[in-house]
This record gives structure tokens, C-alpha cells and sequence, in this order.
């Protein structure tokens, strides 16, 4: 199974010619979703040759512009690509006033349905849910209301052994059963034990995306454990005044949020322009949380278990 996600956007507020403000797509089994929305991220999906009608899930972390300016050209696009199946937006319910002003002041009229769902700032709630994914949203702790998602791929069926199955000559009616843990019982009465026909499933794996926070120690039950934690460290430690005043994390904060999280691997990202070379801050996370690696526009990093 596909469980990898893609940087399209790796800055802060400002962009840089290296660095385009927050996006990223997730692909889970060739589904994607779209965690942010932020100016160029068009361009970005382009270049990582992602087809953006192929989308049809975007989250929204907060009302800050590098997180979303960029979703009404998205939209349009899709509008004039002739799109027809409905997008599904989940972000701030003020976004939705927000698009359609902008569909207004352009004498715009889509011709494919959107629909909002509002996020919750409270407890951490469950958003989406079909057979094989669930996710979650949870409070960060930033200057305007702001979410992280937690995207979790859930409890697997147990694995056939293909050529136990053949050499047994097992009806495909019993496959299910088999998958769902039971015993097979063959026409001459021999019973074949569930844990010879199968094989442990592949655990349960999960990306936590913690956009704009500053240090918040909240989260770490929701994210326990998770296999890849994406956090923002906009600014190395000797600006770690800064990062308290806008509610920020350097990357010190994040590895530490990591570790104390148990995560398997840590991302870190939404970098402030003022860095150029990003050695020195992912060196910093690396001095506290060794699995530590740098978000950059176009990397793709696939989401293992741990």
C-alpha cells in the first residue's frame, strides 16, 4: 500500500525562489489529500506531476494566507479543467464566505459542488472515515484557530499465504472467513488452523501534520506513537524569543515534541526565508531527535511504520 506524502510547499509566510509557503500532498493508496493550500501550490503539483483533479479532500490548517491563498486559483483551475465530482473542503467555516466572495467577484460559477466542513477547535474530533482510513483533527496552539490532522491507515486484515490457499485447494468462498480469523474445515472433516493460513497484518500506520504552533506539549497524546510527524520549526533556537511572541516552534521544540511523542520520524518545516542553507537547523532537531529529517519543495517521504 502507497502511504507517502509530498512537499510542495516547505517555507513560511514568505516565498523564496527555492521554497514556496505550506503545502503538501498525501497519498494513501492513490488517494490524495491535500493538507494546505498555499499560493503556487498549482505550480508545485505540476512539477511533482500530481493531477490535481485526482483530488478530491483539502484540509485548511488556519486562515493565515501562506496556508490558503492559494486554493481559489486551485479551484478555478479545476472549474475550468470541466470538473464535475464534488470537492470537499475542510477548514475554518469562515473560508466558505471567504471563497465565495471571491467566486462572486469574479462572476464565477462552478461548474462542479463544493462542500465545507467546519473544523473544531476543541477536542480532538474525527473528520473522515471511510474502510481503511480515519482522520483527525486537533487544536495547535497559534495566533488565529488552527488545526493539525492526524491521517491514520487502520488495523489491516490478516494476509492470505497465496500458496497454502492453492496447495489446499480453498473455494474463494472462504476466503472472507479465513481473512476475518476462522479456522478452515476441508470435505474430509481436517481442520486448518487460521494462524497456518495467514499471515499478521501490516500494523495500523499514521502521518500527524502540525502546521503554525508554538511549543505545545497538548498534543502529545493525540499523536502518540505516530510513524512520520511533520512539525513546524520556523526558527532555529537563538530566535526562540521570536518563536514564543508569535506562537512558533524552533526545531529544538519539535524534535522535542517528537521524542517525547515516541514518533518513529520526524519532518520539520515551514522555515522562516531568513534561512537559507538548512543544515544548521535540521542539525539542531538532529542534536535531540536523531530520525530528523528537512522538508523540502518536492521531496517525497513515505510514511513507514516504526
Amino acid at each position: 500500500m502507497t502511504f507517502s506524502v509530498t512537499i510542495l510547499g516547505s517555507n513560511s509566510a514568505v516565498p523564496t525562489i527555492a521554497r514556496n509557503p505550506s503545502s503538501q500532498l498525501l497519498n494513501i493508496n492513490e488517494q490524495l489529500f491535500l493538507i494546505d493550500c498555499a499560493e503556487g501550490t498549482q505550480i508545485q503539483l505540476k512539477k511533482s506531476r500530481i493531477k490535481s483533479q485526482r483530488i478530491n479532500n483539502i484540509f485548511i490548517s488556519h486562515l493565515h494566507g501562506d496556508h490558503y491563498y492559494g486554493l481559489i486559483g486551485l479551484m478555478t483551475s479545476l472549474h475550468l479543467f470541466g470538473r464535475t465530482k464534488e470537492l470537499i473542503i475542510f477548514a475554518n467555516s469562515e473560508l466558505e464566505n471567504i471563497i465565495n466572495i471571491q467566486l462572486e467577484a469574479s462572476k464565477t460559477k462552478l461548474c462542479y459542488p463544493v462542500v465545507f466542513h467546519s473544523l473544531s477547535y476543541k477536542e480532538p474530533k474525527i473528520i473522515y472515515e471511510d474502510r481503511k482510513i480515519i482522520i483527525k483533527s486537533f487544536a495547535l496552539n497559534h495566533s488565529v484557530p488552527t488545526c493539525g490532522f492526524l491521517f491514520t491507515i487502520k488495523n489491516r486484515e490478516r494476509g492470505i499465504k497465496k500458496e497454502i490457499i492453492t496447495e489446499l485447494n480453498i473455494p474463494v468462498s472462504e476466503i472472507i472467513n479465513i481473512k476475518n480469523g476462522k479456522d478452515y474445515v476441508d470435505e474430509n472433516g481436517k481442520r486448518y488452523k487460521n494462524s497456518y493460513l495467514t499471515k499478521e497484518p501490516i500494523p495500523p500506520c499514521s502521518y500527524a501534520y502540525c502546521s503554525d504552533t508554538g511549543y505545545f506539549e497538548d498534543i502529545i497524546p493525540v499523536i502518540k506513537n505516530v510513524d512520520t510527524l511533520y512539525h513546524e520549526a520556523t526558527f532555529m533556537e537563538d530566535r526562540i524569543q521570536n518563536a514564543n511572541e508569535k506562537l512558533h516552534s524552533t526545531a529544538i521544540q519539535a524534535a522535542n515534541i517528537a521524542k517525547k511523542a515516541n514518533a518513529g520520524k520526524l519532518i520539520i518545516g515551514h522555515y522562516s526565508a531568513r534561512y537559507k542553507d538548512l543544515q544548521p537547523i535540521l542539525s539542531e532537531a538532529k542534536s535531540v531527535f536523531e530520525n530528523s529529517f528537512a522538508a523540502e519543495d518536492g521531496k517525497v517521504f513515505d510514511i513507514e511504520n516504526y
